[in-house]
């Protein structure tokens, strides 16, 4: 017998009364609150809100994994049917992700076994989702296990290609508006959001030996990894991230179309990402693109302005 708890409007599977599975993700999905954009705001239909809760806990599980940030204890790898001495394994983690993730999309067997995953299930058949997003998601997180820095832009924009677009593209299908330009437009967004959030985890992202910063970039503007590792931005760093920060919001520009494109509360949702994005930079440029001491974070204030922008720039170019 399938009981459920509910989390911000999101219905979480458990099996057999058991408390940790619905602790376990209901830990992942509180992390939506924290993230630069909205992730399934309160005016949507509460299909599509379900429904885009649902991709974002397998969004957030693969992230955590392959950042070591799940929950202590090791539920979640319990749940996947890892070994005790195997939890802290990520890409064994991530090898059982994917195969719980095939269950999810397998018509015969018991389905899938993580509590996120079978709440996914439900979604990926009432909106005849495909597996690719998703492994792309997961290939993405493999590739943080062996890559720890990026030559060039185009090789960073080729691993945004798998770490963010799918979400764009899994958002317009759940919505039912996907189209080749519509695709195109939200890749450019979803590019620009995972730009944003590497340069306000800077700090953080080297304290894992990862740096997003291209090294072509690096070199261009004469920054070493001694000078990220810094407690504050000099002149150099501080022009890098700004350098990285315009071609972000020249990304986010290419989403206001997007935005014109579609209409009642789906416009809202995308006009928040782009906005989202904005804010973000917004707050990288107020901290004068020092983001050494800790991610800049845009105030709501801010956030809804530049939702507000967004908004009136779609009208505008519509």
């Amino acid at each position: 017998m399938e009981n459920l708890q509910l989390r911000r409007g999101f219905a979480v599977p458990t099996s057999g009364g058991t408390q940790a599975r619905a602790d376990a993700a209901t830990a992942t999905l509180d992390k939506a609150a924290d993230e630069n954009f909205p992730v399934a705001p309160f005016f949507l239909p509460r299909a599509w809100r379900d429904d885009l809760m649902a991709v974002y806990g397998f969004a957030r599980l693969v992230d955590d994994i392959g950042d070591g940030d799940l929950a202590p204890g090791g539920a979640d790898a319990r749940h996947l049917g890892l070994e005790p001495g195997r939890s802290e394994d990520r890409l064994a983690t991530l090898d059982a992700l994917e195969a719980d993730l095939h269950r999810v999309f397998s018509p015969t067997g018991d389905g899938p076994r993580h509590p996120l995953m079978r709440a996914l299930r439900p979604t990926v058949r009432r909106c005849a989702l495909t597996p690719e997003p998703f492994l792309g998601l997961l290939e993405a997180n493999r590739q943080d296990q062996k890559v720890r820095r990026y030559e060039t832009y185009g090789d960073l924009l080729a691993y945004c290609e798998l770490s963010a677009n799918p979400v764009g593209r899994l958002v317009l299908q759940i919505t039912g508006t996907a189209s080749p330009e519509r695709i195109r437009r939200s890749d450019a967004v979803c590019t620009a959001l995972q730009i944003a959030e590497h340069l306000q985890d800077v700090a953080e992202d080297l304290g894992r030996d990862r740096i997003y910063l291209p090294a072509e970039d690096m070199a261009r503007f004469r920054v070493g990894e001694a000078e990220l590792a810094a407690p504050s931005a000099g002149s150099a760093v501080r022009s890098l991230v700004a350098f990285e920060a315009e071609r972000a919001r020249a990304l986010l520009d290419e989403g206001v179309p997007l935005v014109g494109s579609v209409h009642g509360r789906l416009k809202l949702l995308l006009a928040g990402f782009v906005g989202g994005g904005r804010a973000a930079l917004g707050a990288i440029s107020a901290a004068g693109f020092d983001v050494l001491p800790g991610p800049p974070k845009p105030t709501a204030p801010r956030l809804l302005r530049e939702v507000g922008d967004v908004l009136r720039r779609a009208h505008r170019e519509g």
